[in-house]
């Protein structure tokens, strides 16, 4: 198939990459000409120098999938899309757009018979390679049309055992990638998909901080432990029952400097972790877990809050308790 890509990005190339090597054709644009430079080849990938070109290079009924930051970029690119596109055109928005822009925007587009699919995609870097996991939402005869490009990028079945009593279910899921529902279900699916990642990462960053902190001089000799914490990770891969790709990441991280020296521990959050904790809100959903997960990350950004000041003030007020290191306190 041929399908236009917006935005070449990390995601946005090696997607174009990675279906050019299945026999698909691309034609890609960025507002960085040197990013069209090194990706088009003349053959599989064109290059286009403006998004009315992109859409004259493709044959109808086209297919553009944007892959830009949400926000004001993506909004004004599918904007100037709907305006450029035909009826049964369809554009594919694989941000990490906020779902119900997907479904204000899809209504939009509709009316001038254009459609719309949102495609939560999660992969990261390393999606060239290991595929992406897809989850899409959009008219089903449209995302059905479209499978052979969401296949290409899914990762396949690969090695991992099949699930049992999954006779007869939509087979798509085993291979990494899921028709979520109509517009905006694919990107309401990936927004909890990045709120719970939030959580794994905090698990697994306190714990291993409490293991860092086995050997501290306020523990009693006796109860002390120096413990090799990138050998750690690395035997809790290999058989147990917390294991997973962001541990496979923690231990490449711990095996390559232990002290992870060069990192600030300064956390940004894409957006989704709050949108994740809007949606629990108005479903009366408890996400305890998620909702501390995504604070965390905030106190992140505060060496020395308000807050935090304020509550040394108050023990001090109502104790005499003073901070370590200043005047009158102990360490």
């Amino acid at each position: 198939m041929q399908l236009g890509i917006i935005g070449l990005g990390r995601m946005g190339a090696n997607i174009a990459r990675r279906l050019v090597k299945a026999g698909h054709e691309c034609v890609v644009f960025d507002r960085n000409a040197d990013a069209i430079k090194t990706l088009s080849d003349g053959k599989s990938i064109a290059g286009a120098s403006s998004l009315q070109e992109l859409v004259q290079k493709l044959k109808p009924p086209r297919a553009v999938w944007v892959m830009l930051p949400a926000g004001a970029a993506t909004e004004e690119t599918v904007t100037t899309l709907a305006g450029l596109m035909a009826a049964d055109d369809v554009i594919i928005d694989g941000g990490n757009s906020f779902w119900q822009d997907d479904i204000r925007r899809g209504k939009t587009v509709a009316a001038k018979g254009i459609h719309y699919v949102d495609a939560g995609t999660s992969g990261g870097i390393w999606g060239i390679e290991r595929g992406y996991c897809l989850m899409i939402g959009g008219d089903k005869a449209v995302v059905d049309r479209l499978d052979p490009i969401f296949q290409t990028l899914a990762p396949g079945t690969g090695d991992i055992p099949k699930t049992p009593h999954r006779d007869g279910h939509d087979p798509r899921p085993e291979k990494g990638y899921l028709y979520a529902g109509p517009v905006g279900a694919g990107h309401f699916v990936k927004m909890v998909h990045n709120g719970i990642e939030y959580g794994l990462m905090q698990a697994y960053a306190e714990g291993f901080d409490i293991l860092q902190n086995a050997n501290s001089e306020s523990l009693p000799v006796e109860h002390r432990f120096d413990l090799n914490i990138a050998d750690i990770a690395e035997v809790w891969r290999r058989g147990s029952v917390i294991s997973s790709w962001l541990l496979d990441l923690t231990a490449s991280a711990l095996a390559e400097n232990g002290k992870l020296d060069g990192y600030s521990g300064y956390v940004e959050d894409s957006g989704e972790g709050r949108w994740t904790i809007n949606a629990a809100v108005a479903e009366a959903v408890p996400a305890d877990v998620l909702s501390a997960a995504l604070f965390a990350r905030f106190r992140s950004r505060q060496p020395e809050s308000f807050a935090m000041r304020l509550l040394s003030a108050m023990r001090k007020g109502f104790g005499g308790h003073v901070e370590p290191g200043t005047h009158g306190g102990t360490r």
